[in-house]
């Protein structure tokens, strides 16, 4: 099954995707990847190949990797013996002409769009904070560091990104919904969207997953 996760930053589109790789997986009975952009880019680069020079020359200039680059990256790894059954794409298409690229080498099945106001990511996202240290996420809302500041894991500092600051928060989601809304008409208009309610726990996101395609749970 051939998938595109669609949803704005903070609706927990990289979660599911961990859990969804295994249930498709488990329901198809073939390797089924989570591939994101950003991952494609890097291992690129680290490889050296062609594609992969040109993206860093174009990263190294502060530049933004242009349709025909993202689109030969992405059908060059969807060219991989592990996507031929299926795959989980997140972080693309961005664009109309790339969907419409997408369709010419690797027409998907589904849609998933996972749909959150704006408050909602607020929070989830606004309440985010992160080890300098280690790493480690943390929640201020959901699972707070025993100690203020103080990371349970490592002992380091826990801080806010400046990303995660509210107005970088509105900032990405303006961003979002500009590009994403052309994206979520185009698939509905095909009849392949589907509209997944992001808002509830991790639990109730996946079983509505499922239930959208017809999974097991």
């Amino acid at each position: 099954m051939k998938l595109i996760f669609l949803g704005p930053p903070g609706a927990g589109k990289g979660t599911l995707a961990v859990r969804a790789v295994g249930i498709l997986e488990t329901a198809r009975g073939a390797p089924h990847p989570h591939i994101s952009t950003g991952a494609i880019f890097r291992a690129a680069i680290a490889a050296q190949s062609p594609l992969g020079l040109k993206v860093k020359a174009i990263l190294d200039s502060g530049r933004l990797v242009d349709d025909q680059t993202t689109v030969d990256l992405v059908r060059e790894r969807l060219g991989r013996e592990d996507a031929r059954e299926g795959y989980i794409l997140d972080g693309f298409p961005r664009t109309i002409p790339q969907a419409e690229a997408l369709a010419g080498f690797s027409p998907v099945d589904r849609v998933l769009n996972f749909d959150i106001p704006d408050e909602s990511v607020l929070e989830r996202l606004g309440g985010r904070r992160v080890c300098r240290a280690c790493g480690h996420n943390f929640h201020m809302i959901f699972d707070r560091p025993k100690r203020e500041g103080v990371c349970d894991h490592c002992g380091g500092e826990v801080y806010t990104r400046d990303d995660d600051r509210p107005e970088a928060v509105l900032k990405r989601l303006e961003v979002y919904r500009a590009q994403t809304a052309p994206l979520i008409d185009f698939y509905r208009v095909k009849g392949l969207l589907i509209d997944v309610d992001a808002r509830p726990g991790v639990e109730q996101v996946v079983e509505n997953f499922t239930k959208a395609l017809g999974l097991p749970g």
